[in-house]
């Protein structure tokens, strides 16, 4: 029997990360941050969170046509979470502005390129980390030559994204992920990863 391991741009082990139960009243943060049209996306990226925060910016763009704010901190996580929540930041309808703080990485990182190029800021002291997809399969052999074919198509569309996220050429994307490509927050801005970097919120 063939075991396929889901697609990740990163390989930690999962966080016990619980979102909001929907029969819990909201608590004073919850509530704060709701206000706030604000969306916090902190630790390892996987469907649990991928549906938090898809309702969340569902919600917020329900309530009004305001900009929404996320702020990441993120090791990355899995690819098809990561993919659902960059295509809803562009669905959900109003403004979003990203704000990266940390570090914001593989996954995380794809999911930072979802907000347009004008509206990615960053703190200070935030890390990117862009790496190609890594996944595992086990079992017969064509069945590992079929998902090592999808880990292909799969580097090849999240590079193109990039590329066009932050204007750098296809063929530098593809030279700079073929291994673990740190940037810096100062280095993000010329790079096209960050519009500007931040110290205080009143800067967006």
């Amino acid at each position: 029997m063939t075991k396929i391991a889901p697609p990740s741009l990163d390989d930690t082990e999962k966080d016990k990360n619980e979102g909001m139960k929907p029969d819990q009243p909201m608590a004073p943060v919850q509530m704060a941050l709701f206000k706030a049209r604000t969306v916090l996306i902190f630790g390892e990226i996987d469907m649990k969170l991928a549906e938090r925060v898809s309702g969340q910016l569902l919600a917020y763009a329900q309530d009004g046509s305001g900009d929404i704010r996320v702020i990441i901190n993120s090791q990355g996580g899995h690819v098809e979470a990561g993919d659902t929540i960059h295509d809803m930041i562009r669905f959900c309808g109003p403004k979003v502005k990203m704000i990266g703080t940390g570090w914001v990485a593989s996954a995380g990182a794809h999911i930072f390129l979802g907000a347009e190029k004008a509206n990615r800021f960053c703190l200070p002291n935030t890390r990117f980390l862009l790496h190609q997809p890594m996944g595992g399969v086990a079992g017969q052999a064509s069945d590992i030559t079929i998902e090592a074919e999808e880990i292909l198509k799969m580097r090849e569309r999240l590079n193109r994204i990039t590329a066009r996220e932050t204007g750098q050429t296809y063929d530098k994307i593809v030279a700079d992920t073929e291994r673990n490509f740190w940037i810096t927050a100062q280095d993000a801005v010329p790079y096209g990863l960050v519009s500007k970097i931040i110290s205080r919120s009143d800067e967006i």
